[in-house]
């Protein structure tokens, strides 16, 4: 199957070459990047140039085999990294996979990478699946695979073998169906949004929202709020009195909000949950909502505001902090609390 380089807005996806070679084996000898993959390190440079050989000789993704694919600048100078991929033999799912150079990271290029990779196999190539598997300690690689539209479909424990180590995987995939609700998802900042009561008739189709998988780390589901609510939390002798709201952006459900609110036992209110469902992130709604409840705390008569958050790669940490919480020096539960000044 011919490939015809994709160009992205920052970079050039292309055949590997016979010169690529060098890049690949450092590549592949970096401890860092191999203990998230399926090598050992010392990688030799014979498997690097075999590597590149087959995919030369294969000349495009073929069903039953795998193919890599070069991941370059867009003038061609320098190699980032590489995509690698293998199409089932009835050529309708492919498993995906990719390496970034360590000088590379941090900068977008993995998802932006797997993005074209996953526009050009279900456009160009047909498949009806893409699938990829990663260790659950992975989080940056979750988090490229979530942003190119792929949903997390399963746990598999103690399935992975390299070497002498033992570990678990997560399973992630995306169908057509998926792709296209991901690609036309709704992706402007909102008219307008609102707080809103949550009754009989909304609450089911509030639990169904979900952040990513990756963010579960940081945020609860729905379905655990709703139970914090029904038996709640005794701080300070007393137990805490929450406060349920849907968010609604353009009269569409798209998040979830729960506060403690202020009491004799617990004098500043405290925003307990807050998710923005995963279809719907990187609009501006966790800021818009943030604004509309600290309209509400002033209405309730409190002067400031307090939370927590979990510390690590994909915290809510920078948006609170941007917004004006600022750390109190407690950690409560493992959570780094912030306070927020209500003018």
């Amino acid at each position: 199957m011919k490939f015809d380089p994709l160009r992205t807005e920052r970079l050039l996806l292309r055949s590997p070459r016979s010169s690529d070679t060098a890049d690949l084996h450092a590549r592949r000898n970096d401890a860092d990047i191999a203990r998230y993959q399926d090598r050992l390190v010392p990688y030799t440079l014979d498997r690097a140039e075999m590597l590149v050989a087959e995919s030369l000789a294969l000349g495009g993704p073929t069903p039953a085999h795998w193919w890599m694919i070069t991941i370059a600048d867009p003038a061609d100078t320098m190699v980032l990294g590489d995509l690698a991929v293998h199409i089932t033999d009835d050529g309708h799912t492919a498993d995906v996979g990719y390496t970034l150079s360590r000088s590379a990271w941090g900068h977008g290029y993995a998802s932006e990478a797997l993005d074209a990779l996953v526009t050009h196999l279900f456009e160009t190539v047909g498949v009806t699946r893409v699938e990829a598997e990663l260790r659950p300690d992975n989080r940056a690689s979750a988090m490229v695979l979530e942003r190119v539209g792929m949903v997390f479909e399963g746990h598999t424990r103690l399935s992975f073998w390299l070497g002498d180590d033992n570990s678990d995987d997560w399973i992630y995939g995306i169908t057509r169906r998926d792709w296209e609700m991901w690609r036309n998802r709704p992706r402007h900042q909102p008219g307008s949004v609102r707080l809103v009561e949550i009754d009989a008739d909304s609450m089911g189709d509030v639990r169904r929202l979900t952040t990513h998988k990756s963010q579960e780390l940081f945020v609860s589901p729905v379905a655990a709020s709703y139970a914090d609510a029904l038996f709640p939390e005794v701080i300070d002798g007393a137990p805490v009195v929450p406060w349920m709201r849907a968010i609604e952006a353009d009269g569409e459900l798209v998040g979830f909000l729960m506060v403690a609110l202020t009491t004799d036992a617990h004098p500043e209110p405290y925003l307990w949950r807050l998710l923005i469902d995963r279809m719907h992130q990187r609009r501006g709604i966790g800021t818009a909502t943030l604004d509309l409840l600290v309209e509400q705390c002033r209405a309730w008569g409190d002067r400031t505001l307090i939370t927590s958050w979990e510390p690590g790669k994909g915290s809510p940490e920078a948006v609170y902090t941007r917004f004006g919480f600022v750390p109190t020096g407690n950690i409560v539960d493992g959570e780094v609390e912030g306070r927020l000044a209500i003018a």
